[in-house]
């Protein structure tokens, strides 16, 4: 029998999970299995989720199909009809040794109960089961999970249930053994990463568990925060910002809009003066501060002057990392229930918002020519700046290894320097 096979769709957080499952899997002597940690993001990514069980249940013939993940929690019925899968389990039921013990079992396939998938939203625990790390360069930390927002276009709380946070001490000890082992970029993951803490004794907020990190690992070169939700950050995160050099300066925003009516219509707790004073605020205080954004294209209602003022929001934050979504309704949204927009213009508006991102990231690959980073190396040519800019450098160095690179030119996408001579 082989070591079962593991296919994860959709964010760093599935990740981080499908290496949790693969530790309580071989834990559990599972074998000859294939695993589907799957995304509910978009409808496209369900479509997605199915094509790749296909794919896989054909070039694994007779192996168990188990899926996962977030489709799997919001729409467990769609799976379980497919003749390719032989389990459905949910997202609590998958971070659980007693799963993987079950599935493992002799009686597994002539189980009747195809389907293990409980109510997410009775979850009151962030999942006990913590990973030292994945990959060779670069660690996440899941420190939060689950949203307690309902944003008119989103499944996501439905597949991941309420917001829960694990405790600042678990979170700085396993970060301390993430350095032991070697790691110099540990990066703090969560669904609703700016939430963390208001479910913990004396409600602390992201930028407390921030400062407390820095201040107690500080063999720890380089902390990272995904993304997070601008609206919500707090005196500590902006002190931090502004005065921890080992606190990168790169922030992903979950902005999603750049119209008032549609970030209404959207149930966003923001508008869009608060995310350019936000950008404005952030770049005050660390001058070099870059942006990622998520925007979605197409929102029901969205006229094109509303369009309009998503393109603008670009320049207006100073935005360099799009992250575009083409609206796609999810069943049992508030926004699935709006007047639509044609799929045609959909597609079309996301394709002008790339073509402003592309042009946004040269601008930056531009401007960085002629100087010098540190580079964390996620292999032997390629690594990453402190504004987390892919860069390709002229000799092999030591993955995980953090370097000093002069930036010598760029492509569409990447910086290209040349290492430094120690």
């Amino acid at each position: 029998m082989t070591a079962p096979i593991f296919a994860t769709l959709g964010c760093r957080l599935n990740a981080y999970e499908s290496e949790a499952m693969k530790e309580l899997a071989e834990a559990a002597g599972l074998q000859g299995a294939v695993i589907v940690n799957t995304c509910a993001v978009t409808a496209e990514a369900v479509r997605k989720a199915k094509q790749e069980i296909r794919r896989l249940s054909r070039e694994n013939p007779g192996a168990a199909v188990i899926v996962t993940g977030c489709a799997a929690q919001t729409e467990p019925e769609t799976f379980a009809a497919m003749a390719e899968v032989t389990r459905v389990i949910g997202n609590t039921e998958k971070m659980q040794a007693e799963t993987w013990q079950g599935i493992a079992g002799p009686d597994f396939i002539g189980q009747t109960e195809r389907v293990q998938v409980d109510d997410i939203m009775s979850v009151r625990e962030t999942a006990g089961h913590l990973i030292d790390g994945f990959g060779r360069h670069r660690a996440y930390v899941q420190v939060q999970n689950g949203c307690d927002h309902r944003c008119t276009f989103c499944i996501i709380p439905y597949g991941r249930g309420n917001s829960r946070s694990v405790p600042a001490g678990v979170v700085i000890e396993q970060i301390k053994r993430l350095v032991d082992k070697g790691f110099n970029e540990v990066v703090l993951t969560g669904v609703d990463l700016t939430s963390w803490g208001a479910d913990l004794p004396g409600e602390p907020r992201l930028g407390d568990l921030v400062m407390r990190i820095l201040r107690l690992v500080p063999d720890l070169p380089r902390l990272r925060i995904s993304s997070i939700d601008s609206i919500e950050a707090d005196d500590n995160l902006m002190l931090a910002i502004a005065t921890e050099p080992r606190l990168m300066p790169h922030l992903h925003l979950s902005l999603q809009a750049g119209d008032d009516m549609i970030l209404k219509r959207m149930k966003r707790r923001h508008l869009r003066d608060d995310a350019i004073r936000f950008c404005e605020d952030a770049r005050r205080l660390r001058p070099d501060m870059v942006f990622g954004a998520d925007i979605i294209a197409g929102f029901p209602t969205e006229t094109e002057t509303m369009f309009e003022n998503s393109l603008k929001l670009v320049d207006d934050c100073g935005l360099t990392f799009l992250h575009v979504f083409p609206f796609s309704p999810r069943k049992g949204t508030p926004a699935a229930r709006m007047p639509q927009l044609k799929g045609p213009d959909i597609k079309a508006r996301a394709a002008q918002l790339r073509v402003k991102g592309a042009a946004a990231l040269l601008r930056h690959l531009s401007a960085q020519t002629g100087s010098t980073h540190r580079v964390l190396m996620e292999s032997p040519s390629m690594g990453r700046t402190e504004q987390f800019t892919e860069v390709d450098v002229s000799s092999d160095q030591p993955e995980g290894q953090i370097i000093t690179a002069r930036i010598e030119g760029f492509g569409t996408s990447r910086l290209t320097a040349r290492a430094a001579v120690s």
